[in-house]
């Protein structure tokens, strides 16, 4: 069985606005059917937590939901509604969603990927979203693409 890396970024919102969790969902739902790459948590620690957190969902609660239910994402949106009432506190998802645009890794794991994908570290790149965006793409291309 193939094991899928996720490449949906986490600087991109669906319909109610949630940076990442067009990602989170991806990932949950490939892990509910064991397709997700080994080097992937379903939900892991860091914008995975973040975003559950500023929707008020328990991780537990949400992995079950994608186990057992297998929702569309549009689906996985209206559950998340559902469970708050048919409506989000805007202001946390405000300030989620600028906690992960500004979110920057350490100077060590900037450099780690910016090597790993052959790109000289300049400073330029310092925000986690496009940094994960390029690991996700070259993890992708070393796996599917150039074998």
């Amino acid at each position: 069985m193939s094991q899928i890396i996720p490449t949906v970024t986490s600087g991109i919102a669906g319909p109610l606005g949630v940076l990442h969790l067009p990602r989170l969902w991806q990932k949950a739902s490939l892990d509910a059917v064991g397709k997700l790459h080994s080097d992937y948590p379903a939900a892991g620690a860091g914008f995975d937590q973040m975003t559950l957190d500023a929707l008020g969902i328990e991780r537990d609660a949400f992995l079950a939901y994608i186990k057992e239910t297998k929702p569309s994402y549009t689906q996985c949106e209206q559950w998340i509604l559902d469970q708050k009432g048919g409506s989000l506190d805007s202001s946390a998802i405000d300030a989620h969603n600028a906690a992960v645009v500004g979110y920057n890794h350490d100077d060590a794991t900037r450099g780690a990927i910016l090597a790993a994908v052959g790109i000289a570290d300049t400073g330029a790149i310092l925000d986690a979203v496009n940094l994960n965006n390029l690991e996700d793409w070259q993890d992708f291309y070393s796996q599917e693409i150039s074998g």
